[in-house]
């Protein structure tokens, strides 16, 4: 079977006209294409007035050697890929000892459960939160009448933040075993629309996440997995060896239990400040790292649609707009968007008392008035939060503070619009663009919750992002903040085995240790951190 990538048709272009446009694409009559299925759909937008339709197809032809041999050297038409999974090994059935434990029951923390379940590990995966139902109600209680649970919300819980998100399914890592694939595939065992296979940009939203979510524990349940609520781990146990050598042996819990556990995935998500702190009082080897700050700007859809489609805006084959900008400015810094979200709100999504941290969401159909999305800025620790390992997380907590702060104590954000940013003056009335943000804005001035060095970027950048895309610094764009929790402020460093590198049996895993962002690159990491557990165990017997 051959794969062909960029084909290219007309938006609208009938249902029948993929069959010849392979055949000319391969040079071959109609006669010598025996099947094809669609691998993957995008769109390219760049001449409005000419919007294209761009396919990769599967495709078995009569001579597929002799179509390879014509085509040498063109990597648009090469062989299909292998994107089956197989599992690198499986639990002996004699063995007796501790079983595996997943720490954090996000997208990373769940497929490292699904996949060690499925290979016969019978994992015991903890989470401080609760399950996705209960969760979701204290989330609300929080969005519509400012009542924070710290251990129940966006952050922690069943599924993860990437449940109250937009629901991305796509990723810049690279991916040569394709174990994007597998996660795809599982999301669609477990409800999602079979289109998430094909679209080049997929999506699902928060509301289909949760029945997901639900599904797939069932399926870990199923295979001998044990899931433990609002089981915090408190401390890990180290045991040390003469020479300095040290290794997990256990876990100490919220409940007052101990776990004895050898084999420990850390994926706790990049809000977990309080574990990050009690892992460095016990020696595990954390660094900072880098994350940006920012706000979330708020555009009605409609004004993207047209700006990116013209006039085939609401095209059903196009669905939302959205962006992906990105400015360089003159003070070294770098504006960009991020996690945009067409279609949908703007959320609270603290974990601490005390603190605003804006994030953003959709539904499936993307449907809601306005688009979202992070407008933030590139910082790093030796520039703006040097000297320790933990010193992004306060930086984090001071500008979420003054957040809560400036937006008038009660859970509410500070909001001001793009005019009055722009010409340094606080906001007293909206304009044309509501606000989606639950529970609710106050009008203010950001300069006091963001660090004068972002603003100074912020507002080099808007007009530029504006000859872009018409109306994004339009005066009566909503700003709304902070966004401080693009990722995580720190990294639990690992070697190639993917443990911890000082304490043997601890593998970091996931966005909370550095090493994904968002859902599908967290899963991957999920993935990769339970094979690798898998082989530890394999030596071990």
């Amino acid at each position: 079977m051959l794969r062909l990538s960029e084909l290219k048709l007309p938006l609208d272009h009938p249902a029948d006209a993929m069959a010849p446009a392979i055949c000319a694409r391969l040079a071959i009559s109609p006669d010598d294409l025996l099947d094809f299925t669609i691998a993957r759909r995008a769109h390219d937008a760049r001449r409005k007035s000419a919007i294209l339709m761009v396919y990769s197809v599967d495709v078995t032809v009569r001579d597929e050697a002799g179509v390879l041999a014509r085509f040498a050297g063109d990597h648009h038409v090469r062989p299909r890929p292998d994107t089956d999974y197989r599992f690198v090994t499986r639990m002996p059935d004699d063995y007796a000892g501790p079983r595996p434990v997943v720490v954090g029951a996000g997208p990373c923390g769940l497929f490292a459960g699904l996949i060690l379940a499925q290979m016969g590990f019978k994992p015991i995966i903890l989470d401080r939160g609760k399950v996705v139902r209960e969760r979701t109600k204290d989330t609300w209680a929080l969005w519509r009448r400012s009542e924070l649970n710290p251990e129940s919300n966006v952050q922690f819980g069943e599924g993860g933040a990437g449940t109250f998100s937009d629901g991305k399914l796509y990723s810049r890592v690279k991916d040569p075993r394709h174990l994007g694939r597998k996660v795809l595939e599982e999301f669609v065992k477990a409800g999602a629309p079979p289109e998430i296979l094909t679209e080049a940009h997929p999506h699902i939203g928060t509301f289909r996440l949760v029945t997901m979510v639900e599904s797939m524990r069932e399926t870990i349940e199923s295979l001998g997995g044990e899931y433990r609520w609002q089981h915090k781990v408190e401390e890990i146990d180290v045991a040390t060896a003469a020479e300095g050598s040290r290794k997990i042996k256990g876990l100490k819990l919220s409940n007052g239990d101990y776990l004895a556990a050898e084999h420990v995935v850390l994926a706790v998500g990049h809000s977990a400040r309080d574990t990050f702190e009690m892992l460095y009082d016990k020696g595990v080897e954390i660094e900072a790292k880098p994350f940006s700050i920012g706000v979330r700007i708020e555009h009605p859809q409609s004004w993207m649609d047209k700006a990116r489609f013209g006039d085939c805006a609401g095209h059903p084959d196009l669905g939302a707009a959205d962006y992906s900008l990105s400015h360089h400015c003159s003070n070294g810094r770098t504006v960009y968007s991020f996690c945009m979200c067409p279609g949908g709100t703007v959320v609270a999504a603290t974990s601490e008392p005390g603190r605003v941290v804006t994030n953003g969401m959709s539904q499936y159909s993307r449907n809601e008035r306005n688009a979202n999305s992070g407008f933030v800025v590139g910082i790093d620790p030796e520039r703006d939060y040097p000297g320790h390992p933990l010193a992004g997380v306060e930086f984090q907590r001071k500008w979420e503070s003054l957040a809560y702060l400036a937006g008038g104590s009660t859970y509410a954000a500070p909001g001001q619009k793009v005019g009055d940013f722009l010409a340094g003056r606080p906001s007293t009335e909206l304009g044309v663009v509501a606000p989606s943000y639950k529970p609710g804005i106050h009008l203010t001035d950001l300069s006091q919750c963001l660090p004068d060095f972002a603003i100074a970027a912020m507002r080099e950048a808007l007009p530029v992002f504006g000859r872009q895309i018409a109306g994004y610094d339009h005066p009566d764009v909503l700003l709304t903040g902070v966004e401080t929790r693009t990722s995580s402020p720190i990294r639990i460093t690992r070697g190639d085995d993917f443990q911890s590198l000082n304490t043997a049996g601890l593998f970091p895993a996931g966005e909370g240790a550095g090493y994904a962002g968002g859902i599908l690159s967290a899963a991957i990491d999920g993935i990769k951190v339970a094979e690798a557990v898998a082989k530890a165990y394999a030596l071990k017997t």
